[in-house]
């Protein structure tokens, strides 16, 4: 077993690996650009070391830096966490040239399914079921062209090496289709340094599940199950569940769902912690969308049904260990609902609403999981994704979820910062998330049906006030003004005054 950890990220994310490293009693490193001096992670870490300035080029996704904080402080893994370089090939075979094990698949397996288009064709060659499009990336829009008159309107460009909803878009003609393959490529190019391109069949409201997998260096491989993953803003997903409304109602779905996803997998040789994204249409079949080759932002949630501890099931494989489960041992127990808490405005287009913490109250109680990043007083910053925490609960049935869910809310309480909790408090109050009729564009709509939560312009002049006064006071815990909770409660029913 490891004896010292770096974690390659920041934020949430690494504050959740050091946790289980710590129970592991392996001894942990964070690294940190300028704009994180001061973060959450670099405080609960043994060890911690500056790789650059605040722009993530210039530090997260410093190859040569990272592994130079990992030699310098001897560490003999790294962990990648989300983003930055979870699923960089090129990273992946640095560490495996420096003898520092990645804790990760291997870079032949993140090479094989980074690009969109060679998943598709081993999805294929697993007998995974996946959707009418271009086997190669487009040579020009004439291919597009021509698959539009093949298979129909809408169509979907991707971009080739994409993730993220970046270098995508929906095509509802032939007459839309020259700016928007322009449009997708350039972003395609701007966002991963590659402007291909390829076409699928676009899904009329289509349902997203996923599919968690891990596979050990032994050959042995199982999957933990489904989340829905369907209620997403820019094609990034915001609310999950475990399991999924629709999967938990059809016989054999996530067997099937799951037979196919470890297919999948076993054809890129692939083994630690690893999602396939299917999408599902109105009739309950589903189609393969592709491989994240690493742990997801949404793992708490199926970690809390089946009582296993991804993390660290991704340490002991990577130090070569057996699995430890057969897949007959996995059990499935209650319903875990999550939001992902963000600083923006779900009124204004879900723009970013970095600065200062004034002041921070979290939930808690029966049931209740909170995957954070931040405390009061610390500055959100603009260079990154403005992720704050994780809120999961578990309950024994979804509306039970519900109900907790509601009430972590209602005492989940942020100052200095906009953020979407009230926009999730809305959501929970809707009918059709209620009746669990959810797709990928719920989000559209339900902003579409619904008003923002308004609040009396005095309770605003007062929300005001006491936000004035904590900066004042430095917003410190001791020093802070003592705010009636019942005022905040009455206020906050809306976080769209801060």
């Amino acid at each position: 077993m490891f004896r010292k950890v770096l974690i390659a990220n920041r934020g949430e994310i690494a504050v959740r690996v050091m946790r289980t490293l710590r129970e592991m009693e392996i001894a942990t490193v964070a690294v940190f650009s300028d704009a994180d001096r001061t973060s959450l992670h670099v405080r609960m870490a043994d060890e911690a070391e500056w790789v650059g300035p605040s722009p993530s080029a210039e530090s997260y996704l410093r190859i040569d830096r990272i592994l130079e904080a990992a030699r310098k402080h001897e560490a003999d893994a790294i962990h990648p966490g989300y983003g930055f370089l979870s699923e960089n090939a090129d990273f992946a075979g640095a560490c495996e040239d420096a003898g520092i094990v990645f804790i990760g698949p291997s870079s032949q397996s993140i090479r094989r399914m980074g690009s969109k288009t060679a998943a598709r064709q081993m999805a294929v060659a697993a007998g995974a079921p996946v959707l009418p499009g271009s086997p190669e990336a487009l040579r020009g829009v004439d291919e597009a062209r021509a698959f539009g008159a093949r298979h129909g309107y809408p169509l979907l460009l991707k971009a080739v090496a994409g993730g993220g909803g970046k270098g995508m878009r929906r095509v509802d003609s032939g007459a839309a289709l020259d700016s928007a393959f322009r449009d997708a490529a350039s972003e395609a190019e701007r966002s991963f340094k590659n402007a291909d391109l390829y076409v699928e069949k676009l899904i009329e409201r289509p349902r997203h599940i996923e599919i968690q997998i891990l596979g050990d260096q032994h050959g042995n491989m199982l999957h933990l199950g489904e989340r829905e993953c369907s209620i997403q803003r820019r094609h990034q997903k915001v609310m999950e569940e475990c399991p999924s409304p629709l999967v938990a109602g059809r016989s054999g779905m996530r067997e099937r769902m799951g037979e196919a996803a470890v297919r999948v997998a076993r054809s890129a040789g692939y083994y630690n912690a690893g999602t396939v994204e299917f999408l599902v249409d109105g009739s309950g079949d589903f189609y393969f969308l592709e491989m994240n080759t690493r742990l997801q932002v949404e793992h708490p949630i199926t970690e809390l049904v089946t009582a296993q501890d991804l993390v660290r099931l991704q340490v002991e494989v990577a130090s070569g260990e057996k699995l430890r489960l057969r897949q007959e041992e996995i059990a499935w127990r209650g319903w875990v609902i999550e939001c992902r808490v963000y600083a923006e405005d779900p009124y204004n287009n879900f723009f970013p609403s970095p600065g200062r913490i004034t002041r921070l109250e979290e939930p808690g109680g029966p049931g209740v999981r909170l995957d954070g990043g931040v405390y009061e007083g610390w500055t959100v910053p603009i260079d990154y994704d403005p992720l704050l925490a994780k809120l999961a609960v578990w309950c024994g049935a979804r509306e039970s979820a519900i109900a907790r869910m509601a009430r972590a809310l209602r005492e989940y309480d942020v100052g200095g910062i906009r953020t979407n909790v009230a926009f999730f408090r809305q959501i929970l109050e809707d009918e059709e998330f209620r009746q669990g009729r959810l797709h990928t564009g719920f989000v559209d709509e339900f902003l579409a049906r619904s008003q923002p939560l308004q609040a009396p312009p005095e309770l605003a002049a007062i929300a005001g006030l006491v936000a004035k006064h904590h900066a004042a006071a430095g917003a410190s815990r001791t020093e802070r003004v003592s705010t009636p909770r019942s005022l905040w409660r009455e206020i906050g029913r809306g976080e769209m005054l801060r």
